[in-house]
């Protein structure tokens, strides 16, 4: 008999994106997306620590869930995402009833952590990081979206790029909870783009936690030589019916001018950019741990304005970081 599952997304796009990979998976395994959160046979809360109001409706989300399952005790419920990387054990003492939390590298293996799961009783915790991990490559097939985003095509898509972080900024708990940065092998990217825009896709989102240092910590083989981030860029750019191409998040430092080039030279890359400044005193930026100036970071813009006038500029902003 087919299975239902409801996914719970909290967070940032990474977090949007990580859903739609366990949905994919799931749906090679006969899975399909339910609407109803109560007559679920799997529910995966995905979850976001950078914020503590999404860890709160995490707990909350949770709390209902509990009573959700007395009265459906075969109903199974994942807790994937930072806060399961980050609060594993305590997250288990507190919420008894979860039958598996998986952290942000076993994603891609939820069909076999929930096959061993029915094995062997509930509960499992696989949250251990692993310096030699690549991501796995792309599962063509399979419909992430709910029913109800099925009655309305998207026209634009995530795809992933690389995952974790090595920048260690003093405010940030991202390298804890998505590890080292890994790139994936930019054939594999290409290959998913090429199958998204196959299937009506006309805008790509390249993702990362700092897309701007692609390629630089690849776990990849000696075949396919790892490739720079305007490299990809050009490459994905170059795939046949791809209309638009956007790219998050990026960090000042990593910033090179041959990324900035980009905005000139390819005609599909939206002029609208994302580059967190996060604070403008250089004695805070010392603190985060950011690793740039102002003034390096206004030299930067500079050369976005004359590379592609009328760019769009955004950013984010710490208000009242500790000694500020």
């Amino acid at each position: 008999m087919q299975k239902t599952v409801y996914i719970k997304t909290f967070g940032c796009q990474m977090n949007e994106r990580d859903s739609e990979i366990m949905g994919q998976v799931l749906s090679s395994l006969g899975y399909i997306e339910g609407i109803e959160i109560e007559t679920a046979d799997l529910v995966i809360v995905n979850t976001c620590s950078i914020r503590a109001k999404a860890e709160q409706k995490v707990m909350s989300l949770l709390g209902s869930l509990r009573k959700i399952k007395a009265q459906k005790p075969e109903m199974k419920i994942c807790v994937a995402g930072c806060v399961a990387q980050k609060e594993s054990k305590h997250l288990l003492e507190k919420m008894p009833h979860i039958d598996l939390i998986i952290g942000t590298q076993h994603i891609y293996k939820i069909g076999h952590w929930l096959e061993e799961v029915q094995a062997k009783g509930p509960a499992l915790i696989i949250t251990e990081m692993d310096d030699s991990f690549s991501i796995p490559d792309f599962i063509p097939g399979g419909n992430s979206s709910n029913l109800e985003k099925q009655n309305h095509p998207d026209f634009r898509k995530f795809v992933t790029i690389m995952q974790g972080c090595n920048n260690f900024c003093s405010y940030c708990i991202v390298p804890y909870t998505r590890g080292r940065e890994i790139s994936r092998k930019s054939n594999d990217i290409i290959d998913e783009v090429k199958y998204l825009v196959n299937n009506g896709i006309q805008e790509i989102t390249l993702l990362g936690q700092n897309v701007n240092s692609y390629g630089r910590n690849t776990n990849t083989q000696a075949s396919q030589p790892p490739s720079s981030f305007p490299d990809l860029l050009h490459r994905v750019a170059e795939v046949a019916g791809l209309q638009r191409l956007r790219f998050t998040t990026s960090h000042p430092k990593d910033l090179s001018d041959e990324l900035i080039r980009c905005f000139k030279d390819i005609e599909i890359l939206c002029p609208q950019f994302h580059l967190p400044v996060q604070s403008g005193s250089d004695a805070i930026l010392a603190k985060m741990n950011r690793k740039y100036s102002i003034q390096n970071y206004l030299e930067k813009i500079d050369k976005l304005l004359s590379s592609r006038p009328g760019i769009a500029l955004t950013t984010d902003i710490i208000i009242g970081f500790p000694g500020e």
